[in-house]
């Protein structure tokens, strides 16, 4: 159970990074006016290429469902974070740069980081019931950060604005995710209890929230200005959830707890360091810029 639940942790996180690049090629031409409003999403309707990356996020929340009926939610999240370099990969290879040495060495300590937290965590899953006193808790105070990052990134521009879309997004789906967590428990009775779970609603509601905000920081800035909020957030959210609300064990060593906690840190350089790629971020080109290149120029202009 334990292998598959990594697996297909894994398989989801492939799958979020292949929406990531689609939906972010769907939607940077958007102009900037459209920032939080609805017209947004209007006109991405009309967009095939952005119906497949929606397809590819339905795809990971099946994935990532499964894989937490498998293991523990501060296990599964975390290996999520793995859809951060591939979609940077993604990102170079059909957005228009190149990877050069940081952006490989970068990646290379994310991954080294990762597989450090998720191994020396050695989290075990536990069953319990989150009680209401609880849930009211946990959700306000993930709420209330998501509403002060969201009312800052309006006051923002550009970039800016792309990561304080991208810091709420992770949070929020960290709370798709502890609210999933609860709806899969009901299959211990079940699996008609799931659709008389209120988790299962409220799941349905904060993932399409998160879904509207990540359009927004897509659309804002850069993929790599938006990209490192949603990742890291969102396991550090499910991870808290995990243990101090679902009740999930952790390592009893301390050298453990430490290297885990080391493992965080190298995940976290990681991702600041391939955020700061110079080769990713003249690298995206939009649309517009492809199909009418500047002309080049003459001696007497220069």
């Amino acid at each position: 159970m334990t292998f598959l639940s990594v697996l297909l942790a894994l398989i989801a996180a492939c799958s979020n990074a292949a929406s990531n690049v689609i939906q972010r090629a769907a939607n940077r031409d958007e102009s900037d006016v459209q920032t939080l409003s609805l017209r947004l999403v209007v006109d991405l309707l009309h967009r095939p290429l952005w119906f497949a990356g929606i397809g590819f996020v339905a795809l990971s929340f099946v994935l990532q469902a499964s894989a937490l009926h498998f293991g523990p939610l501060a296990r599964v999240e975390p290996l999520l974070v793995f859809e951060l370099p591939l979609t940077f990969l993604g990102a170079a290879l059909f957005l228009g740069a190149k990877l050069g040495k940081q952006e490989w060495g970068a990646g290379f300590t994310m991954t080294i980081g990762l597989a450090a937290l998720v191994y020396f965590l050695h989290t075990s899953r536990q069953v319990v019931h989150v009680s209401w006193p609880v849930w009211a808790v946990g959700l306000a105070v993930c709420e209330g950060p998501v509403a002060g990052l969201v009312m800052a990134g309006r006051r923002a521009s550009d970039d800016a604005r792309a990561a304080l879309y991208g810091a709420a997004t992770g949070i929020q789906f960290g709370v798709t995710a502890a609210l999933m967590n609860g709806s899969v428990q009901e299959l211990t009775h079940g699996i008609g209890h799931i659709f008389a779970a209120w988790q299962t609603y409220a799941m349905i509601l904060s993932g399409i929230f998160a879904m509207f905000l990540v359009q927004n920081a897509l659309q804002s800035g850069k993929i790599v200005a938006a990209q490192p909020g949603i990742t890291l957030l969102d396991p550090l959210v499910a991870i808290l959830w995990g243990v101090f609300a679902f009740g999930e064990h952790t390592a009893h060593s301390s050298v453990y707890l430490i290297l885990a906690a080391l493992g965080g840190v190298a995940m976290v350089v990681g991702a600041l360091w391939l955020s700061r790629s110079p080769v990713l971020r003249r690298g995206e080109k939009s649309s517009c810029e492809e199909e009418n290149p500047p002309a080049p120029e003459n001696a007497l202009s220069r």
